[in-house]
């Protein structure tokens, strides 16, 4: 018996009387649950029953919610509310339980009968400091947490068992096992309790007899999300990181990708199933977060909607000053020198007008498209990047690393479920902000058009393995690109610099065309403003400008605040101004003789209302008056207006330049033949023996590769004729 172990000299003990453990946990347990019945019952505000309303309200909506204020929780019992952020999993049941015991009271509180009623759901909200995706780790497991970024898949709904039935398949006698919430899975027992050596069965039932009974079993909806973290958050060089989301119940089809999201929820692991990559250990788990509350930013206005009494205060004296417009433009970049009204323009793009709906349920955007192109070392990209740290949301991607499924959005196989779910592109995830994208040119066109519908319907449409819906992509661009020929041509027409098509060309408000013109006494101003940022003394101008995150608060303020309309005489101002631009391209498309690759239509004067109202946003002013038409009037001008006139000629000069680009065109076709192939030098100088201008000689072969009847060939050193 010594191999048994009892001889080894100590007390041995054994429960002969039941164990008492459970009992006190039950009773600790229900006086939880009380507290938190009385909370529902007692807690007020100066006189107002908040949840008490609530629930009383939501029970006669059908609505099986409440939404309980951690701060509220923690006024009415410091611990209770404590105990709910360290053991969220325990005692969100009984909170539930609790309401549930509410909401029967409300119903049916004259009757006595033990009615059973729906399942309520409990939804925190809270103040709490937020804790960034990066910061997770084993430490926040089981505990509530908050958390903010975008949404960037939802799935579709699914149904998840709460209460499963089981059914023994040789007895027939049921069973019911409760399932926690999130991705906890259920293990089923593998003998048969209930029947084991009965009459019927003296033999019992054999392993795993049981089979699930799905009529009656107890579902709720479930949704599976994917939550990224903000671009903000994100360091240089890695990639943003995203945890998975379970939502429930009412908080289900809440969002869609491209949401900004704040999250409360129960960090928690499951057991992943064993993949290609993935062995499937027992003590490895991968963490999700159960959501216990969502609350999403449905003005699509910035990452703040929350401001305090002193903040607000401080933008109303801020809006009241008088030279703030050209104080937030001087703001814009301080240390690239000059552009004045560029960043004039990109100040209005970051406010935005104002967003209208028409009564038959069209939407006309407000948000500002500007396109800057120009010679290389103008600062494009530098301007870009200072938009997107000042903007409250924004998307910085570059033409060539950006294709249209990164723009809109792409389809993507969950590997577990093997279904399709939507990840929203850049367009989508900058939903409510800025796109800034870099070497426009050089993007392919069939991504380029990929976002026409995103640039003016704000939308993107969505046909993909079977999925047809609609993303919100309620953003500005801010693009940045170079001429054909890598530097602007002063002796070419605005077309023969511009290889976009008029209809990308259209959608943008304003376009720039910066030149890098040689200029001594500019030169060597701009020498001085690089020396002294690079020997850190900044000039005057760059030193007393706003900082960066009280232009983004400000920024986010008035968006939120303010939506400006035209007065009368404003409008009037406006159609009449646009009627006498029209008239005068008109006029010189008529000279020319060819259509201008610029188009001015009714898109660019809504560009100008635009322009205007987010002129009067920026002074929080209800009204867009005449003040802010003439500015918007002028920007238009300098930007859109002088791109269309530049490199155009005037009166007779331009007939005959034409007339000769048309007989080039002729001498070049007698000359080649279909198919035949010449080296470019030869071509040129052939044609200038013949009496052609060079210059007219390079537009009229310029015009015809465009038109595709001439090739370059052998790195542009020969020509060949492709077609008539």
């Amino acid at each position: 018996m010594a191999n048994i172990g009892w001889d080894a000299g100590r007390i041995h003990t054994a429960q002969v009387l039941p164990p008492q453990q459970d009992n006190a946990e039950q009773t600790t347990m229900d006086k939880i649950q009380e507290l938190f019945f009385a909370f529902i019952q007692q807690f007020h505000i100066n006189g107002v029953y908040i949840y008490r309303d609530q629930l009383r309200q939501n029970t006669m909506l059908k609505r099986h919610l409440l939404e309980v204020d951690i701060g509220h929780l923690i006024s009415f019992n410091q611990e209770l509310a404590h105990s709910m952020t360290q053991r969220p999993t325990e005692l969100l049941p009984l909170f539930e339980n609790a309401v549930k015991q509410h909401a029967k009271r409300i119903l049916y509180a004259t009757s006595n009968v033990d009615i059973e009623i729906d399942d309520y759901q409990v939804a925190m909200s809270s103040t709490a400091n937020m804790i960034k995706i990066r910061q997770l780790n084993a430490n926040s497991i089981s505990k509530l947490i908050r958390i903010s970024g975008i949404i960037i898949a939802a799935s579709p709904l699914t149904s998840k068992a709460t209460v499963l039935q089981i059914r023994c398949k040789t007895c027939s006698k049921t069973k019911k096992i409760p399932i926690q919430a999130g991705f906890s899975g259920v293990s089923m027992p593998r003998t048969c309790d209930l029947n084991v050596g009965a009459e019927a069965n003296p033999q019992g039932c054999g392993m795993d007899p049981y089979i699930v009974d799905h009529d009656n079993s107890k579902c709720v909806d479930q949704q599976i999300l994917k939550l990224q973290e903000s671009p903000d958050d994100v360091p240089v060089g890695e990639l943003p990181r995203h945890v998975l989301l379970s939502s429930d119940r009412e908080l289900t089809n809440r969002v869609v990708p491209g949401s900004r999201v704040t999250i409360m929820g129960i960090y928690s692991v499951f057991q992943a199933k064993a993949s290609r990559g993935n062995s499937g250990a027992v003590a490895i788990r991968t963490p999700y977060i159960r959501v216990v509350g969502i609350d999403t930013d449905t003005d699509s206005t910035g990452r703040r909607r929350n401001f305090t009494d002193e903040e607000e205060e401080e933008f109303i004296a801020m809006s009241r000053e008088p030279g703030l417009y050209h104080k937030f433009a001087n703001s814009i970049a301080p240390s690239i020198f000059g552009n004045h009204d560029i960043k004039k323009s990109i100040s209005c793009l970051l406010f935005g007008g104002s967003k209208n709906v028409l009564p038959d349920g069209m939407k006309l955007r407000g948000d500002i498209n500007v396109l800057l192109l120009g010679d290389p070392g103008t600062a494009k990209s530098q301007l870009l990047k200072f938009v997107e740290k000042v903007a409250p949301i924004s998307v910085y991607t570059s033409g060539k690393g950006s294709s249209a499924a990164g723009l809109t959005a792409s389809v993507v196989r969950e590997p577990s479920t093997r279904e399709f779910y939507l990840e929203g592109g850049a367009m989508v995830l900058a939903d409510g902000g800025v796109v800034c994208i870099d070497e426009f040119d050089k993007m392919r066109d069939e991504d380029r058009v990929a976002i026409h519908e995103a640039m003016e319907q704000q939308t993107i449409s969505i046909a993909k393995a079977g999925i047809t819906t609609i993303l919100n992509s309620r953003t500005s661009v801010l693009a940045a690109a170079n001429p054909v020929f890598g530097r602007y041509d002063d002796m070419r027409s605005a077309g023969e610099n511009i290889d976009f098509q008029t209809t990308i060309l259209s959608r943008f408000d304003m376009i720039f065309i910066l030149k890098d013109e040689h200029n001594e006494g500019r030169d060597m101003t701009i020498a001085r403003h690089v020396m002294n940022v690079h020997m850190d003394r900044p000039s005057e101008t760059a030193a007393s400008e706003l900082s960066i995150e009280k232009m983004k608060n400000y920024i986010s303020y008035c968006k939120i605040k303010s939506a400006p309309r035209l007065t009368k005489e404003a409008a009037e101002k406006l159609s009449s101004h646009f009627v006498s631009i029209r008239s005068t391209v008109g006029h010189m498309q008529d000279l020319e003789g060819v259509r201008t690759s610029i188009p001015i239509t009714v898109r660019q004067l809504e560009a100008i209302v635009r322009i205007s109202e987010s002129l009067a946003k920026m002074t929080l002013s209800p009204r867009a008056t005449e003040e802010h038409v003439d500015e918007a009037i002028r920007l238009f001008k300098f930007s859109t207006m002088d791109a269309v006139n530049a490199g155009t000629m005037d009166g007779q000069s331009r007939q005959q330049g034409a007339a000769e680009v048309r007989q080039v065109e002729e001498a070049v076709r007698r000359r080649l033949a279909i198919g035949s192939q010449i080296p470019t030098a030869v071509l040129v100088r052939e044609l200038e023996t013949q009496g052609y201008n060079s210059r007219n000689i390079e537009r009229a072969i310029f015009m015809m590769e465009r038109q595709e009847v001439l090739q370059y060939t052998n790195m542009r050193k020969s020509i060949r004729r492709q077609r008539m």
